[in-house]
């Protein structure tokens, strides 16, 4: 239980992402996948579904046995509220309204951020396209875990208890990798979330205010579907920096497990990865992949040569552009 990983530092590497490079030579061998290349409308739909399903359930469980509240806080509110970042990262991405209408996707992640209880959505978008252009880059991809979790988190229970606060370290890592200003559209974020909290509260009370904060916290921790948060970078073979995942959750989770193909093609929804995925197999067959999420979060945990450190790390050389 308390052996110490060897690992004591990232994999550091002095080569460029290979998302790039790939995508021109998928791209010049099947042209017909810039066909994907548009918005998914039925996001938009299946989004407001999510909502009045939170908001139905915020109302449910007002009154219920606190045992019951946390019950359902786990089961169904946290599938929904992790389905829901996932969401968020789709239209962070413009995929719901698509480019030419970037604003229209902004104001929508705030709203589908609602049910999720706590502000997200804005402060999301602007690093995630960081770690797309940057990926791995030191001091820029937030993804990438701090020092002291890889130098703290060394042994089986650590690293069992980082998995378990998760959306803790999602939340301070930018503060301490890559700080930004504040902006305008981050303020109105804040503001309309708790706004919206401070609702909840007062039409169905406490209750229904801590189903959907708990279920948004479990959701982004010690959960099946938090596999992917592992599966997706952290270097279970040498060399292979991205994970592609083609287990059931993806049906739950807009496709994310889709890993290597969303980096590949970041501007195709997550309905149309399996098609790029089918397209160009002869691409993706061959990659490293999984099938359990359940798996990942296992392995991690018990496999002494992985840790938070086992990540690519890159000196970002040249100018860079973040959002």
């Amino acid at each position: 239980m308390g052996n110490t990983v060897a690992r004591e530092d990232f994999e550091w590497v002095y080569t460029d992402q290979p998302h790039a490079d790939r995508r021109k030579e998928i791209l010049a061998k099947h042209p017909e996948i810039k066909a994907l290349m548009k918005p998914d409308y039925n996001l938009i739909w299946v989004v407001v579904l999510m909502v009045l399903a939170q908001l139905t359930a915020f109302y449910l469980v007002k009154d219920l046995d606190w045992k019951w509240v946390i019950f359902w806080a786990y089961v169904f509110g946290s599938c929904i509220s992790h389905s829901m970042t996932l969401a968020i990262h789709e239209i962070s991405h413009n995929s719901a309204f698509g480019n030419s209408k970037a604003m229209w996707n902004r104001w929508f992640g705030i709203f589908a951020n609602l049910p999720l209880g706590l502000p997200y959505s804005i402060s999301f978008k602007r690093y995630h396209m960081d770690h797309h252009r940057y990926l791995g880059g030191d001091g820029i991809d937030v993804d990438i875990p701090t020092n002291f979790e890889g130098w703290f988190f060394c042994t089986r229970f650590r690293k069992f208890i980082w998995i378990v606060l998760q959306p803790f370290f999602y939340a301070i890592r930018p503060l301490c990798i890559n700080p930004k200003p504040i902006t305008r559209l981050e303020i109105i974020n804040l503001l309309a979330q708790f706004s919206f909290d401070i609702v909840i509260y007062y039409l169905w009370g406490v209750k229904s205010t801590f189903y959907m904060l708990a279920g948004s916290v479990l959701g982004l921790g010690l959960h099946p579907i938090s596999g992917h948060f592992i599966a997706e970078h952290y270097m279970f073979l040498k060399g292979h920096e991205t994970y592609s995942y083609y287990g059931p959750l993806n049906l739950l989770t807009f496709n994310v497990g889709y890993h290597n193909e969303h980096h590949d093609f970041p501007n195709i929804p997550g309905k149309s990865l399996p098609l790029v995925k089918k397209i160009a197999a002869e691409y993706y067959d061959n990659l490293p992949q999984y099938n359990s999420w359940i798996k990942v979060l296992y392995d991690f945990v018990m496999d002494d040569t992985i840790s938070p450190y086992s990540r690519m790390k890159r000196q970002l050389k040249g100018e860079v552009k973040q959002d």
